[in-house]
């Protein structure tokens, strides 16, 4: 077994997991159904074609840098007959950076690893106005468990939000994760894709649990205050002032 990293990061992002119509949200992390989706384009499938091997991906996400919610209020017309259609709001996620690991058989995860690193159709993060910042690959580790492997993981946060917190030695971060045999309960999502194609688009429920981990700061920079040698303080000894006195 093999787990696959890559850093989700871009000017924007949008994962909707429950998005219709005229609302389209975002969750706050990217969806197992956008990143199998991602992986999918890579390897140039189809839409309509079989999803079953990467559904079945061990699937985890950890939030490095959470971003800001956006919103845009769009407008658009037919351009045969300039009808005026439905107004919508599109929410995204702005500046935001997250670490994703999907664990597999060692054949399917070294061709992701192949794909993503050359694809046959380009990656976009949630939505194809989201194109990622730079190379999105990680690499390939060897285990089973992504949550592990994430927990491990460099911190991936930009350099001027790792700026901010140059004061911290670790930072807590949230890790979302598929629930395994033996973790605790987690929430229902229903992003567990089942097929992509555009005449019956099709996602299951899977149970999400979350998690923090704490990751050391490549930042940090202790205070002048905490880098100062404290300097001893001597004993009060306010006798040894006093001359010994004489005998009779």
């Amino acid at each position: 077994m093999s787990v696959l990293t890559l850093r989700l990061a871009g000017p924007l992002q949008s994962w909707g997991a429950s998005a219709r119509f005229a609302r389209r949200t975002t969750e706050t992390a990217p969806t197992k159904s956008g990143v199998i989706g991602l992986l999918a384009a890579a390897l140039g499938r189809d839409r309509s074609a079989d999803l079953s091997d990467l559904a079945a991906l061990g699937f985890a996400v950890r939030i490095d840098q959470p971003g800001t919610r956006l919103r845009d209020f769009q407008t658009a017309h037919h351009a045969d007959t300039g009808k005026a259609m439905p107004v919508s709001d599109r929410f995204y996620l702005a500046d935001a950076v997250f670490v994703t690991a999907v664990a597999g058989n060692d054949d399917l995860i070294r061709s992701l690893h192949t794909a993503v690193r050359a694809p046959v159709y380009l990656p976009y993060l949630g939505r194809r106005s989201c194109p990622p910042q730079g190379p999105i690959d990680l690499g390939v580790q060897d285990g089973d468990n992504p949550s592990e492997v994430l927990a491990a993981e460099t911190w991936q946060a930009s350099s001027w939000y790792q700026e901010q917190r140059r004061k911290d030695a670790l930072v807590t971060l949230t890790v979302l994760a598929d629930t395994t045999p033996g973790s605790p309960l987690g929430d229902a999502v229903r992003d567990q894709p089942v097929s992509f194609d555009p005449r019956h688009r099709r996602y299951a429920l899977r149970s999400v649990h979350s998690t923090t981990v704490d990751v050391p700061n490549p930042g940090f920079r202790p205070s002048a205050r905490a880098r100062r040698t404290p300097v001893p303080v001597p004993r009060h000894a306010p006798e040894a002032l006093l001359s010994p006195m004489d005998g009779p």
